[in-house]
């Protein structure tokens, strides 16, 4: 009986820590329900495999308040062509999980392979022209960081 017990317990305990367990930056992003236009942009540009891969990374992850500021057609225009997402998406995400208690003034690169202008002040963080909104959401593979514009790669 006592081993029945400890078994019970120990798949209990299992269980709880799997539950426990934060989703990759995918799931992550689509659990918070302000990502939509992000996750649409992500599947369109055959990215999700990406970022659900080991990572570490850090997104700079616009809401879909921020998609909507873009000019009238430009989303329509990212989504149809490709290659072009893909560049603006990946600008988003640097290869490192980057806290917020360790982000630094200065330049980060991207995996799209420009580097984005980050500045820390006591007003809070910049990313190129965005202001971060919201920090440390953390997963399994990285963090997110939410920022209120689309940043475009030059």
């Amino acid at each position: 009986m006592l081993k029945l017990k400890s078994l019970v317990a120990t798949t209990l305990l299992a269980t709880s820590m799997q539950a426990a367990h934060a989703a990759d930056i995918v799931d992550t992003a689509v659990a918070a329900g302000s990502f939509k236009t992000l996750v649409k942009a992500v599947q369109a540009a055959d990215l999700v495999d990406v970022l659900k891969g080991k990572g570490p990374f850090t997104v700079f992850a616009p809401t879909d308040e921020a998609f909507a500021k873009l000019p009238t057609g430009t989303l329509d225009a990212l989504l149809r062509d490709k290659g072009k997402l893909r560049a603006v998406l990946t600008y988003h995400v640097v290869p490192a999980k980057v806290m917020a208690a360790d982000v630094k003034t200065g330049p980060a690169k991207t995996v799209q392979g420009s580097s984005i202008a980050v500045k820390a002040s006591s007003a809070g963080v910049m990313v190129d022209a965005a202001k971060v909104v919201k920090t440390d959401i953390v997963a399994d593979n990285g963090v997110i960081h939410v920022i209120d514009s689309v940043i475009l790669p030059n």
